[in-house]
């Protein structure tokens, strides 16, 4: 009788593992640009390789640290990426296309996930208002308290690829 019982308890929906695809990855490297030395960014932090922020012991990059090369900063930027599609998926309740999951890790890379875990783009998503979350790409465009050329046009992309 347990037996049965147990087979008609519903279970409920498992999402799919996501990475980022190979559009997401190409927004990312193309908008964060590469650089083998350090140099601060306009959020004023600084960063090395594809936008990265952390060394492998995770200190602080600063003026200081050495010049790394392609190798290095690709291994940066996937271990950086990991930790960002691990995030974007804690954060995000509602089961997602790998385009939506792409453009979401392209974002959540740039501003991070303490911006995505309190953004609106975030709410409205998690109540599956997906067109209200994809408006939301474009409010992010400041940085430093100026609007840069760069993050609307990546906002524009991100977009794009989260509704394709």
């Amino acid at each position: 009788m347990a037996g049965l019982w147990l087979s008609i308890i519903p279970v409920p929906n498992e999402r799919k593992r996501l990475a980022v695809n190979k559009a997401g990855l190409e927004i990312i490297k193309q908008c964060e640009g590469w650089s083998a030395v350090p140099y601060l960014c306009p959020g004023d932090v600084w960063t090395i390789g594809y936008g990265t922020t952390r060394d492998d012991e995770g200190r602080a990059i600063t003026q200081d640290h050495p010049k790394i090369g392609k190798i290095k900063g690709k291994k940066l930027l996937a271990r950086d990426i990991r930790s960002t599609e691990r995030a974007v998926a804690r954060l995000i309740n509602v089961n997602l296309t790998e385009n939506e999951f792409s453009a979401l890790v392209s974002f959540t890379y740039n501003v991070g996930s303490g911006a995505l875990q309190r953004s609106t783009l975030r709410s409205k998503l998690n109540r599956s208002e997906y067109v209200g979350a994809a408006n939301e790409f474009k409010r992010w465009r400041r940085s430093g308290g100026r609007v840069l050329p760069g993050l609307v046009r990546r906002r524009a992309v991100e977009a794009e690829l989260f509704l394709s």
